[in-house]
Parts: structure tokens; C-alpha cells; sequence
């Protein structure tokens, strides 16, 4: 499955009072996994920004002179998108914002959903924790997810760290097996490898399987990690 985790910056807060986009920030995952893939474009808005904006990302109209316009890049941007599932934070502001765009350059397809699906993780968040604080800044201490790097907003970091909290927040192995001598450590399943006794991998099936238990001291740390766990929400291995 591809999903494009987005994120954009703006001139403020409303494309209904004529903001603009002036920054996009796109990462790909492709089965739960981080490419390395993205897109990242400035761009430039023909406005000025508002003061509480620039606050919040630091990027003055200054910084954007000789950037880009959005027709400029829309076709890139697109293909990059075209049939993925978007992961985004209070998607309606940013779907709002690139779907204004879209109209205002009369583009032939100018509604989100005649390019890709979107999943907003803000709705998702509040589903699994709610009556909890569930902006983008409380879930990194959530799921702690390192955003020590990030000084103020910008629109590729924030979908860096927005994409490690929807991968912790949706919890999961990606696969059980690892072959680490596949390009780009390519997981493995053993419907993949081929299955040997008992839907043991085919190369595993000669060896005999050790089984060791838990001792007290480690099944009590696993119980306070549960602990903090449900503190946090919902937690997925309680079976009782």
C-alpha cells in the first residue's frame, strides 16, 4: 500500500480570505515503511504573510521572492500523489488549501479525491484517545516521537514526524521476517519465502524451536509498559 504523508504552510489561516500556500511537504511510505522518497517544494504566494502565521513557521514573503508559483509545480506534485492514500493531520485545512489552489489556476481536476484518498489522523486520534489533546505536538509526547529538531512548523519535518506518529499510533509489526540481504531490506513474509512444517519458513524448518519463557522480573516490566501504555489510550494486547 502507498501512502504520501503531507503537510503544507500557509500565508494564514483561511483560503476563503485569499491565503495561499507557500510551502508543501510530502514522504512516502509504501507498506508501512519509509522510503526515502518525498517531495518538498516553497512556493511563492503573490501576498503578503500574516504576522501570527509567520510566527508559527518563520518563513517571510522575503524568503519566497524567487520561489516557484503553484501552477509552476502542480504537475509534479500530482504525479507524485496520483493513486496513494494521503495521511494528513486536520486534513480539511490542507485538502481546503491545495483544492483552492487547484481552482484558482482552473485546473482541470481540482477536487482532492480525483487524485488520491485521504486519511486524516486528527479524526483518527481523537477516535483512540479521546477527550485528550491530539495536536500533532501532543502526539509526539504521546507516542515520543523525537521532535526535538523541529524549532518552529515547516512542512517537511512536520510530515516526517507526523508519519512516525501515525506508524506508532496505528501500532504493528510491518511483517515478521526481515531479509536483510533484499535491496533496501525488503520485509518478507513466509507466504513469500514459502511455508515448511507446521507454516514454519521453508529455511527455518530443519532447525528446532527454542522457546523461552518470561522470567517474574521481566513479565513486571512488561506489565508497567502495558501500564503507560493505557494511560496513553486504548491498548491493543489487553485480552482480558
Amino acid at each position: 500500500m502507498r501512502q504520501i504523508v503531507l503537510d503544507t504552510e500557509t500565508t494564514g489561516l483561511s483560503p476563503a480570505q485569499g491565503h495561499r500556500i507557500i510551502e508543501i511537504g510530502c514522504v512516502e511510505l509504501v507498506d508501512r515503511r519509509l522510503t526515502g522518497r518525498d517531495f518538498h517544494r516553497f512556493l511563492n504566494p503573490d501576498r503578503d504573510i500574516d504576522e501570527g502565521a509567520e510566527a508559527v513557521h518563520g518563513i517571510s514573503r522575503a524568503d519566497l521572492e524567487n520561489e516557484p508559483r503553484f501552477p509552476e509545480i502542480v504537475d509534479e506534485l500530482l504525479d507524485f500523489l496520483a493513486g496513494a492514500e494521503l495521511v494528513i493531520h486536520n486534513a480539511s485545512f490542507d485538502v481546503g488549501f491545495i483544492e483552492h489552489e487547484l481552482k484558482l489556476m482552473k485546473h482541470p481536476k481540482p477536487g482532492i479525491e480525483q487524485h488520491a484518498t485521504v486519511l486524516d489522523t486528527l479524526t483518527l486520534a481523537r477516535k483512540i484517545h479521546p477527550g485528550q489533546r491530539n495536536s500533532l505536538d501532543a502526539l509526539c509526547k504521546r507516542y515520543e516521537v523525537d521532535a526535538s529538531k523541529r524549532d518552529v512548523h515547516g512542512a517537511l519535518i512536520d510530515s516526517e514526524l507526523l508519519a512516525n506518529v501515525y506508524l506508532a499510533m496505528t501500532g504493528g509489526q510491518a511483517a515478521l521476517l526481515l531479509d536483510e540481504g533484499e535491496p533496501g531490506g525488503a520485509a518478507t513474509t513466509t507466504s513469500q519465502r514459502g511455508a515448511g512444517p507446521e507454516g514454519l519458513p521453508a529455511a527455518a524448518a530443519n532447525y528446532e524451536l527454542s522457546v523461552i519463557r518470561a522470567s517474574a522480573e521481566e513479565a513486571a516490566a512488561h506489565e508497567a509498559m502495558l501500564e503507560k501504555i493505557r494511560k496513553s489510550g486504548a491498548c491493543v494486547w489487553d485480552f482480558d
